[in-house]
């Protein structure tokens, strides 16, 4: 057993029981951790909390979800005594959050770590800051960075890390002091899918030995990981249960519809009344009725009487992110996309034109082989999703194709131009939204739209328009004299994406554009750029969040630096060997760490009270095997089946299978 296994190993079962937590007891495990009553916070004349009353046990995995604005970050706060509430009362383990701040670790939303100081010096700086001694700062921080597999970065400044290696450093911050409670707040925001995976095992083995952890996530995939989730809104909690009460509470199904002319179907079933929502995805629509046999029959209908034609119909669970957008939708209605003001008549283009093209790509800093061999073709109007880890290539390779990095070698065509990408016709028929946020936070959001503006030449006639298209569909209609520094991260990256297309560009690069987005307001996103493709713009986009990945016609996988599998959404699922099956048991951590142990630990994961596990042989085999070899453990399985691979899924055995091929990216 290597090194880090055992250590990971070590601290999953127990053997390093967190200080302060002592052994789990029933009565431990029924008490209450936090107690807030009546809680209340206000800014002048905003009240953000408004009579929040909440009950979190110790040892639970407790998750905050709500839009932008609904004031988690405010409770976050006040829980970790950094402000004091305006009214009501918040507790921890029975003393005031101020004064209960020496058991609480607290990772705020933003990064807090000095990014001019190495990685030991952050843990050493913090831990002093804790009043442990240099020997227990030393301690602590070497078991922590070998759980996260950081231990050979020491010497490494935090600047220099990748998204996950950053917080994986943050949460080794928080836990330093080894508290008992642990404050997350959007930890994993910017985080690639392989780093958020391992990120919520070790908080699962946090729980496992007694911490209890709140979290605010804006991904809910995340979510169904937690024990109990609170769906909070405009300062008040609306919901609380586990992640399969409110998925079971919604009372509707999905139907998952392929046909042809997708965005003619998603309109014709949007006017059907008896569907609650149609969402597009890449090569799909989603759709929620409230019962499945009559949903297949109108949508069959519908799409008939409009002669597009239904290739399949298929059912799913729905997902806790379509039972959020529907209680939003009960409580605030539609987010509605305003129409953009279109001003800009395309070229007429062969059906096949390439708008983006690669061929034999590769990139050099130094020794340093960062892109190798990259080809690809994105047509107009066609949205193409580039996916990978930290470190893997992905910003590079949008850096080159839009011209602002010259490739070592290599052939590339953009907009219609080869060679040379710089030219002023290139410049202004492409639109760019960089990872790192592209706005200046000391200018107001009106100074920043008339400065891109002017960068791309928008006819001085129609700003104005564009300028009140792009604040009414951030949310901001009124508010174009605020700060960009003051905006939540979610409205910075709504208005970052409508001055990158106030110019209406025939082809579009967005690295990351929701990351931090609430749902609604993703779908609003998504919704604008599915509009953009119908056009005829070409979308280039990377995210870390795979669930939307779904939403593109095609999709590419990086694997340090390399271009590993491609293919359409369905497709590269479709393409797998392996099968994955779901196990709910009387254990669940016991059941991981077992398996963990003793498979590739990629192949299990936690979600909750639910294991799924990854298995090579047949579905029906797998279960066996695995249900006999937890029960041999004295594990008892209540349930098993086969589940369908999400595209997470995917991605990190693809990762993983290149990783075990030699493949390693720059982070690692």
């Amino acid at each position: 057993m290597s090194a880090l296994l055992e250590t990971r190993q070590n601290y999953f079962n127990g053997s390093w029981p967190l200080a302060g937590l002592g052994e789990r007891t029933a009565a431990s495990d029924a008490s209450t951790a936090i107690h807030i009553r009546g809680l209340r916070k206000s800014y002048s004349d905003l009240e953000a909390v408004r009579g929040v009353d909440l009950e979190i046990r110790r040892g639970e995995i407790f998750g905050l979800i709500g839009p932008d604005g609904a004031g988690k970050t405010s409770v976050f706060q006040i829980l970790g005594g950094v402000m004091a509430a305006t009214a009501g009362e918040a507790l921890v383990f029975g003393q005031t959050a101020r004064d209960a701040r020496s058991q609480i670790g607290y990772l705020t939303q933003t990064f807090s770590l000095y990014q001019d100081l190495s990685v030991a010096e952050n843990l050493r700086y913090v831990g002093q800051l804790r009043k442990l001694r240099i020997r227990e700062i030393e301690e602590r921080g070497h078991r922590y960075l070998q759980l996260f597999d950081m231990d050979r970065f020491t010497d490494r400044l935090a600047g220099k890390l990748s998204g996950g290696m950053k917080q994986k450093l943050a949460l080794a911050c928080a836990l330093i002091s080894e508290p008992k409670l642990l404050l997350l707040d959007e930890p994993t925001t910017g985080v690639d899918p392989v780093s958020r995976r391992e990120f919520w095992d070790t908080l699962a083995g946090l729980a496992a030995n007694g911490m209890t952890i709140v979290v605010a996530t804006p991904y809910l995939d995340e979510a169904e990981r937690c024990t109990r989730v609170a769906l909070m809104h405009d300062g008040t909690i609306h919901q609380i249960g586990s992640p399969a009460e409110i998925r079971s509470n919604l009372g509707l199904h999905r139907l998952e519809v392929r046909a042809s002319k997708l965005s003619q179907a998603e309109e014709v079933l949007g006017q059907v009344a008896e569907i609650a929502d149609v969402q597009r995805f890449g090569d799909r629509l989603d759709l929620m009725v409230r019962d499945l046999h009559q949903g297949e029959q109108l949508t069959r209908l519908a799409l008939g009487a409009a002669d597009i034609e239904v290739r399949e119909i298929g059912s799913g669970l729905p997902t806790l992110e379509n039972a959020f957008v529907s209680i939003l939708r009960d409580l605030n209605g539609e987010m509605a996309t305003p129409p953009f003001p279109q001003r800009r008549q395309f070229r007429q283009r062969p059906p096949d034109a390439i708008a983006i093209g690669a061929r034999h790509l590769h990139k050099r800093f130094g020794a340093f082989h960062a892109v190798k061999d990259i080809n690809i073709e994105v047509q107009y109007g066609e949205i193409y999703g580039l996916l990978g880890a930290n470190g893997a290539g992905k910003t590079t390779t949008i850096k080159m194709l839009c011209g602002l990095i010259a490739p070592t070698s290599g052939e590339m065509e953009l907009a219609g131009e080869k060679g040379s990408l710089r030219s002023s016709f290139v410049r202004q028929r492409i639109g760019y939204m960089s990872q790192k946020f592209s706005l200046y936070d000391d200018l107001t959001i009106n100074d920043n739209l008339e400065f891109f503006a002017g960068v791309y030449q928008v006819p001085p006639e129609e700003r104005e328009e564009k300028k009140r298209w792009v604040l009414e569909f951030s949310g901001l209609k009124g508010r174009g004299e605020m700060l960009t520094g003051e905006l939540p991260g979610g409205w910075k990256q709504r208005v970052a994406f409508g001055a990158a297309i106030m110019h209406e560009p025939s082809v579009l690069f967005l690295d990351e554009p929701t990351s931090g987005v609430d749902p609604l307001a993703r779908r609003a996103f998504w919704r604008m750029i599915n509009q953009l493709a119908d056009r005829g713009v070409a979308v280039l986009v990377t995210t870390h969040y795979l669930e939307e990945a779904e939403q593109c016609n095609r999709l590419g996988f990086m694997v340090a630096g390399e271009l590993v599998a491609e293919g359409t959404p369905s497709g590269i699922k479709a393409a797998q060997k392996d099968n994955l099956i779901e196990l709910m048991t009387d254990a669940p951590q016991h059941a991981a760490d077992l398996l963990k142990g003793e498979m590739d630990r990629w192949r299990v994961s936690l979600f909750g009270d639910r294991l799924h596990v990854v298995v090579a042989e047949e579905a029906q085999l797998g279960i066996r095997r695995i249900s006999q070899r937890l029960h041999d453990a004295g594990i008892q399985v209540a349930h098993a089946r086969q589940e369908r691979f999400s595209l997470e899924d995917v991605f990190i055995a693809v990762v993983e299978q290149a990783r075990l091929n030699g493949k390693v990216a720059a982070g690692d």
